[in-house]
């Protein structure tokens, strides 16, 4: 498949899924002492072992994953990659030094923890929908995705337990359970998130004159429909069903659109949770 390049869009998720990422490592995970299974979890534990800056570390680690990505997974997810891989030291230099802090924002570990795996996992989830990530572990989560086809978030918490068991040479047995739970619940809130933008509409419409829905759903939805004949059990009409899958902001047009139509139409609409294969005209 051709690389069609990074667009404008992608850059504003991947830019802003990164400001979550940077926010959750820098605000929550590090005063929290909490060292859930990522990159900038291995570089927390060596930073307090060497005295070398989080950032730095990061850069570091990140710079020899990102290799690895380059390799094994495409050269497309290897550029976004390298822009986010960019970006993490550059927010976490950012808020080193125009927002230090030394201490817990909330002063609950736990709460750090809740917090930070929902920004993080947030950010990630948006990452890998443009087919991105934070550098990493997640790029050895993202080859774990790709040649045995686990989900993303089951692979996150496979590659980062042994991140967050390095937790046991810096800190307490304690830091060490919250870092494991974090990991944890990280792999299962990004799945949760990425679960909800694959979700599509499948909707069935049945009209008199079905062609102008038709061209509307190719033509200015760039989808694509699928056309069954169908005959009514009352009057034994045959008509025609028209099917189509779309997404959520594509069906509240859709939707617009058929309030207009002038004509009486019959729709039934179901979720679907995943798409494998072409369904577009774009």
């Amino acid at each position: 498949m051709k690389s069609k390049g990074i667009s404008i869009r992608e850059i504003i998720i991947i830019t802003f899924g990164m400001l979550l990422v940077a926010s959750g490592v820098y605000f929550f995970m590090i005063p929290g002492n909490i060292v859930a299974g990522s990159v900038s979890g291995l570089a927390l534990v060596l930073s307090k072992l060497s005295g070398i800056q989080v950032s730095v570390l990061t850069f570091i680690l990140n710079a020899f994953l990102l290799i690895i990505g380059f390799i094994f997974i495409g050269k497309e997810f290897g550029a976004k990659t390298v822009y986010t891989s960019m970006l993490l030291p550059v927010y976490l230099w950012i808020f080193e030094h125009f927002m230090p802090i030394n201490h817990s924002i909330t002063n609950e570990q736990v709460i750090d923890l809740v917090i930070y795996v929902l920004l993080i996992a947030l950010g990630q989830a948006l990452l890998f929908h443009v087919n991105a990530s934070s550098g990493g572990l997640d790029i050895v989560a993202k080859m774990l995705n790709k040649f045995t086809h686990i989900e993303i978030g089951k692979a996150l918490t496979i590659s980062g337990l042994i991140t967050a068991m390095t937790s046991i040479f810096v800190y307490d047995i304690p830091t060490l359970i919250i870092s494991l739970l974090g990991t944890y619940a990280n792999g299962a809130a990004v799945d949760y998130f990425i679960d909800g933008f694959k979700k599509r509409k499948r909707v069935c419409i049945i009209a008199d004159d079905y062609r102008p829905i038709q061209h509307y759903i190719i033509h200015e939805l760039n989808r694509g429909a699928t056309l069954y004949t169908a005959q009514g059990a009352y009057d034994q009409t045959h008509r025609t069903e028209l099917i189509t899958i779309i997404t959520q902001q594509e069906y509240r047009l859709l939707l617009n659109y058929l309030h207009t139509c002038k004509q009486k139409v019959f729709v039934t609409v179901s979720t679907v949770n995943e798409v494998i294969g072409q369904w577009n005209v774009k």
